[in-house]
């Protein structure tokens, strides 16, 4: 089985995003660092939004990032998502209906060894791929590195406020 370039790409900008650790990234960035034109990264990120496995944020401060935890994202999931997921065989007559017994035998042995061959890989995740631990709730992200920065600003207490005048 060959997986086409879209499948290696979409997985590549998954890990991409898996190593941000919840943070937006930028398509253009992820472009760069895979070496992949914006255009098709654009194409495959609104393929893996419409599969839930990015969230994409519009606008000039805009990115994308995983729409789910790393351990969550299964690889075969991925690939039913970016791949055509049934056998055609070429010159064999299309039969209505795809309910047992009614494809030819090539089309049934060859199906079924596609979906032994993403069984496997659904035994795999993207953090398994990005070598990234699960996101714990007290990691970065970017609720998080809101409330810490708007708790970093405030002061701690009367003296610190008090300081903090002296200081401006």
């Amino acid at each position: 089985m060959r997986l086409t370039k879209q499948t290696s790409h979409a997985i590549r900008i998954l890990i991409h995003c898996a190593h941000a650790r919840g943070k937006l990234v930028k398509v253009a960035d992820i472009a760069e660092s895979l070496g992949l034109t914006q255009q098709n990264v654009f194409k495959i990120v609104h393929i893996l939004t419409r599969a839930k496995f990015l969230k994409a944020v519009r606008g000039r401060h805009g990115g994308v990032r995983l729409a789910q935890d790393p351990s969550a994202i299964r690889i075969g999931d991925v690939v039913r998502a970016t791949e055509v997921t049934h056998v055609a065989i070429e010159g064999e007559v299309p039969t209505k209906g795809r309910g047992k017994g009614k494809e030819q035998p090539i089309s049934r042995v060859l199906d079924n060894a596609l979906e032994a061959f993403i069984s496997v890989l659904d035994q795999h995740t993207l953090a398994d791929m990005a070598g990234t631990p699960p996101l714990r709730d007290e990691d970065e992200t970017p609720e998080v590195q809101v409330r810490e920065r708007k708790r970093a600003a405030r002061p701690h207490s009367a003296v610190e406020a008090v300081a903090g005048k002296v200081l401006r």
